[in-house]
């Protein structure tokens, strides 16, 4: 008899939830000491100036619009993981197959980033999808900020339904939370914080 284990189970929900409502939100897919590694490691790389201010577009139309986005990014090198990160991205391609399996999204890469928002920093609403390309499929964010309360802020601001931006649901990027969603139909935003707030963006994608 095969026995049913906790990756399996969450799998199953992620796709259920992106097949109906085309997001998911997992509590405490990461534990306490995984989140608390993966963000000394985004601390220190911070403060050795490894991260650059984040911009909008692609190629020819990428642009630094901070009045959009006032984040702070650093891209994961997937020939150089540190341990916690490679445990984390393994976790996401058993989602990746399973995705693959359920939903038939063929998706075969994924591309991530730390993220760093200075207190006070958001990023308007938008579509992660770019619009000269599909390569981006399923958004994958996992939060990083221990001891967070819904009074700092910062929240994932979700919108199910296009055009209805009165219609909404709100993540408090609690650490080890984690949320995906399509690329292509879910639009959402960042809201000001009042103190650093950490996440590992990623994306599930199609190869170009």
């Amino acid at each position: 008899m095969i026995q049913l284990t906790q990756p399996l189970i969450t799998t199953d929900v992620i796709s259920d939830q992106l097949a109906t409502t085309g997001y998911c939100v997992i509590p405490n897919f990461a534990t306490a000491q995984e989140v608390l590694t993966l963000q000394q490691e985004a601390k220190s790389l911070w403060r050795e100036g490894e991260f650059a201010r984040a911009s909008i577009g692609r190629g020819a139309n990428r642009q630094f619009q901070p009045e959009i986005r006032s984040d702070f990014i650093h891209w994961l090198d997937e020939y150089a993981l540190s341990v916690p990160q490679a445990t984390y991205c393994q976790r996401i391609d058993q989602l990746r197959q399973h995705i693959n399996q359920t939903l038939f999204f063929n998706v075969q890469e994924f591309e991530a980033h730390l993220a760093i928002y200075p207190a006070g920093a958001y990023y308007k609403r938008h579509l992660d999808q770019h619009q000269q390309t599909q390569r981006r499929q399923i958004a994958c964010i996992l939060y990083l900020n221990l001891g967070w309360e819904s009074a700092d802020g910062g929240q994932l601001r979700i919108y199910p339904e296009a055009e209805r931006w009165d219609h909404f649901v709100d993540v408090t990027p609690y650490g080890g939370t984690f949320v995906c969603f399509r690329c292509d139909t879910i639009y959402h935003e960042v809201l000001p914080a009042t103190r650093e707030r950490y996440s590992l963006t990623g994306w599930l994608c199609r190869r170009n």
